[in-house]
């Protein structure tokens, strides 16, 4: 067949693009589903205590840093690297915190910026090894899980150290201030409808933009049906926080760093050089690309992102403990790979990231609920690792 009987770069027709939508989609979509049926599945089994106001408070309270972790992370594999030093780092910060405000009585405002300094120092020290150095990625960061973990133990000579003052606890377990008196959270619902409507107009917008480009776009139908679970589901989150104390500060954290990230990654140059990185280096070397440069800023926000998770933990646990951080790492990493992240490199997202974190969270608290033993939750959990792993393989072999 010459050519002129097929062209090289005819157009795929409208069903194989929407095949290629489908296949492209399916992943994020896919646990999106199956986060709304593991809520139904818990919110049955433990009669409807999964969802009271209190229990999905806490359930926000006890993930927070666990998300923050996760969207570090998913930067960090997109671009086709691991980093196994994130507890370690988060623990390490909480310790030197401890010590700067318990022990020495800095101000905690101070010692709260000086710990997110120490953390991007840490990330740009492990990145100088693994982007100029060109040492693997795990050899660095496993080295460093063992490094700043013993630098934890030594900073506190093995004790706790607490308590911390009221201000700093905030980061960990305080709720976002109302203004005026009554059942509501006003303060709340206000920035639960603001979050519907951004994430609205920036799908519409998306969506302009790609008729703008020629490119094809859902039915307006869809589009209308989307917009409206969105805000169905973010009202219906929103209401069940705001009749009891509102929004807790950890959240207003993660969905602040959700919306941030999310753009840099869509709508940025820097996000774009990720994901080429990630997908093939040499071909985005030969591109102009500083592969080397983004491999280091990846692992410079990881520190800042572990720091601050170290923060968030040690003002709800109001202690520093040398125990603190343990397993982080790997429940970030799994969050990463549920949530859609591929063990190649160059595909994920930040919501997915965040979506991996919340079925982990909602299945940890679910099982906890139910008094399934720590031994089940750990296998559970495995397995569910194990299936989003081979989904991703499977989705790989029906693309070639």
């Amino acid at each position: 067949m010459t050519l002129v009987d097929r062209p090289a770069t005819a157009p795929a027709s409208s069903g194989g693009q929407a095949g290629l939508r489908l296949r492209g989609n399916l992943r994020q979509y896919g646990m999106i589903a199956a986060l709304v049926v593991i809520v139904v599945l818990f919110e049955i089994l433990t009669d409807g205590i999964l969802l009271k106001p209190l229990n999905v408070t806490n359930l926000i309270m006890q993930n927070g840093y666990v998300l923050v972790l996760a969207i570090g992370m998913m930067l960090v594999i997109i671009n086709r690297e691991i980093d196994l030093s994130v507890g370690s780092v988060a623990a390490f910060v909480g310790a030197v915190t401890g010590v700067a405000i318990v022990n020495w009585g800095l101000p905690w405002p101070v010692v709260v910026l000086a710990a997110l300094a120490t953390g991007g120092l840490i990330g740009a020290f492990q990145g100088f090894w693994v982007a100029y150095a060109r040492i693997p990625s795990f050899i660095v960061t496993l080295g460093g899980m063992l490094l700043f973990r013993g630098l934890s133990m030594v900073v506190l000579q093995g004790q706790s150290i607490a308590p911390f003052p009221t201000g700093f606890r905030q980061l960990g377990s305080g709720f976002v201030p109302e203004f005026g008196a009554g059942d509501l959270h006003l303060v709340t619902i206000l920035l639960g409808l603001a979050g519907a409507a951004l994430i609205v107009w920036n799908d519409w917008r998306s969506r302009a933009r790609r008729r703008e480009y020629g490119l094809s776009v859902p039915a307006l139908r869809w589009f209308a049906l989307k917009a409206v679970a969105i805000v169905v589901v973010i009202g219906a989150f929103t209401w069940v926080l705001a009749v009891y104390q509102g929004l807790p500060v950890v959240g207003l954290v993660v969905i602040v760093l959700t919306v941030g990230y999310s753009f840099v990654t869509t709508s940025t140059v820097m996000g774009r050089h990720i994901y080429a990185v990630g997908g093939n280096e040499r071909a985005a070397a030969l591109s102009g690309i500083a592969t080397k440069k983004t491999k280091f800023l990846v692992f410079v926000n990881m520190g800042v992102l572990a720091a601050l998770a170290g923060l968030m933990f040690a003002a709800r646990l109001n202690a520093a403990t040398p125990k603190a951080g343990t397993n982080f790492e790997l429940d970030a990493i799994a969050a990463a790979f549920i949530g859609g992240a591929s063990a190649s490199g160059g595909v994920g997202s930040v919501v997915g990231a965040i979506v991996g974190g919340l079925v982990m969270g909602v299945m940890n608290n679910g099982m906890s609920l139910l008094g399934l033993g720590v031994d089940w939750q750990q296998a559970i959990k495995g397995g569910v690792l194990m299936l989003a792993v081979a989904f991703d393989v499977y989705n790989k072999n029906k693309a070639k």
